[in-house]
């Protein structure tokens, strides 16, 4: 009976183990795997990123998550991924805008996955529902050795404004650049 409840518990942590991958996993994962980020490869993006641009000062706030995924239709995993949160200053100091306030599950900066070809660098998604659901995708990457420049380049998806959306005459507001380098603070 011993022996049986130590193969037992043997086949459990074994199981147990096998559920976890690497970060840089590309291939299906079973259901309720998690991708970890094992090599700590996400911690030097973590901290305060500052840039100037168009005469606004730009904070990026990002930040290592075990987050719970449902998008893949009956295999939801868990994953490492960054988040991120932003405040954006006129040359006042003024805030224009700002989602520091927001809950890390509502964030409106979301990571994907690391992308190698052509180079290695981050990609997050960026969505955000106040601005008429405007989305894009983010890449980031260093550009120096010291890990404290981050090269930061925003895509975004093409949206249609439609008459619903507040800002249908007026155009919907820039709020984050969509290139800029930010210094680690």
């Amino acid at each position: 009976m011993k022996n049986l409840f130590l193969f037992i518990f043997f086949c459990a942590l074994v199981s147990c183990k096998a559920q976890t991958y690497p970060l840089r996993t590309y291939t299906e994962v079973p259901v309720n795997a998690y991708i970890q980020d094992t090599n700590n490869e996400l911690l030097p993006y973590e901290g305060t990123w500052k840039g100037v641009w168009n005469g606004k000062t730009v904070f990026i706030y990002l930040k290592k998550i075990k987050k719970y995924f449902t998008h893949l239709e009956n295999k939801p995993y868990y994953n490492d991924i960054l988040i991120g949160k932003y405040k954006i200053l006129d040359s006042n100091g003024t805030i224009l805008f700002d989602s520091t306030n927001l809950a890390d599950e509502n964030v409106k900066i979301n990571g994907a996955r690391f992308l190698s070809i052509p180079n290695v660098r981050y990609l997050l998604n960026y969505i955000d529902t106040n601005l008429c659901n405007t989305s894009g995708n983010i890449s980031i990457n260093f550009t120096d050795t010291t890990k404290t420049k981050l090269n930061w380049k925003l895509i975004f998806d093409s949206n249609m404004i439609t008459t619903d959306c507040q800002y249908y005459n007026t155009g919907i507001p820039e709020v984050l650049p969509k290139e800029i380098i930010l210094t680690k603070q």
